[in-house]
């Protein structure tokens, strides 16, 4: 490419991969002007050459990092999710065709961008991976003792702490039946269960004490049912809620809303989309079903009414979701004002 090109770059488009970059820029009209292959370590100055423009990029591992080292130089970075580049596709799958989309696909004035994490938000997202990596390796471990000792007959009432009280007197009673081989296996699934359990509580004992020490997250410990899992985990993924513009949108994302499909005027919903944020979805729908637990408990956090209206002409399950999308529409409200959770408010937080 001719270096008098350079200054004609309105746009560029980052294809990100592990060792190298695929780089394709646009110039005003939609033409294109660069077309470049680097490596990781010469993205710096690589860029410093270049025009200060947009540049945009999917969302993916490092888009954060790069985000932020590129607006560090005067560009304009846009993280863009791969579901909004994928449109703009053309022919075969490469990298320097997954570039030109995202070029194309970042020149869009009205396309929504996902909001660049801050290195503490990605340290507390990191945290709670990990955590749910860790209680997922816990269940498939007492999932498979539990196996091993159906295998030998043994049942035991659901429940992790009904099986782990009483696990090595189990060991102990069925010594006769239990292979010497069979035992050792068992002991050494326990051992596991065991470490893992304390990794588990030394993450979610920091993740408290993030909680109590940042601000946001103790205000939206003030709404009913969030402690301090749910309330990092809201804050690690959008930070103060800026990228949203009402409650609505960042329960959208989260995946609560009703999935549409209208046509001719006609509005038709389904069942929840379940889009965006899994995660965070399931620790609300989780929040959701212990507040439904303790109807005595309702009218005390100003929720009374609604949710007498709410399970009175809906499933369980259903109301579930239908609380789980209150709890995040008040807290991107709580976030957004940087106010906390009161009582009296409740029919105004309503109506956001």
């Amino acid at each position: 490419m001719k270096s008098e090109n350079l200054e004609e770059i309105a746009v560029i488009g980052v294809d990100i991969g592990k060792d190298t970059f695929h780089l394709v820029g646009f110039d005003q009209t939609g033409q294109r002007v660069l077309r470049k292959k680097i490596k990781r370590l010469a993205l710096q100055p690589t860029f410093e050459s270049f025009p200060r423009c947009v540049v945009g990029m999917e969302a993916c591992m490092s888009a954060h990092f790069v985000s932020r080292m590129l607006r560090k130089l005067g560009f304009e970075p846009r993280i863009i999710p791969a579901i909004y580049v994928k449109p703009f596709n053309k022919g075969q799958k490469n990298d320097y065709n997954d570039a030109e989309a995202i070029a194309e696909a970042a020149m869009r004035p009205n396309l929504r961008t996902v909001t660049e994490k801050s290195q503490d938000q990605l340290d507390l997202q990191a945290m709670h991976r990990v955590r749910s990596r860790l209680v997922a390796r816990r269940t498939a471990t007492i999932n498979q003792i539990r196996a091993f000792l159906i295998e030998q007959g043994i049942t035991v009432r659901a429940g992790r702490h009904r099986l782990q009280s009483p696990f090595e007197a189990i060991l102990e009673n069925r010594r006769d039946e239990i292979s010497p081989r069979m035992r050792s296996t068992l002991l050494g699934l326990y051992g596991d269960w065991l470490w893992v359990d304390e990794r588990i509580k030394a993450i979610s004992s920091e993740i408290e004490d993030i909680s109590r020490s940042e601000e946001n997250s103790a205000n939206i410990m003030t709404i009913p049912g969030i402690g301090p899992l749910i309330s990092t985990a809201i804050v690690a993924a959008i930070g103060q809620g800026e990228v949203f513009d009402r409650g609505r949108d960042f329960a959208a994302w989260i995946g609560l809303v009703p999935r549409q499909f209208s046509t001719g005027g006609r509005t038709i919903l389904g069942r929840i989309s379940k889009r965006g944020n899994g995660y965070l979805r399931m620790l609300l729908v989780q929040a959701a079903n212990v507040i439904l637990m303790r109807p005595h408990r309702w009218d005390a956090i100003g929720l009374g009414p609604w949710l007498r209206g709410v399970t009175g002409r809906m499933p369980h399950n259903k109301a579930a979701v239908a609380l789980a999308n209150k709890l995040a529409h008040t807290a991107w409200s709580v976030l957004r004002y940087g106010s906390k959770y009161k009582v009296e408010g409740d029919e105004a937080l309503a109506a956001i």
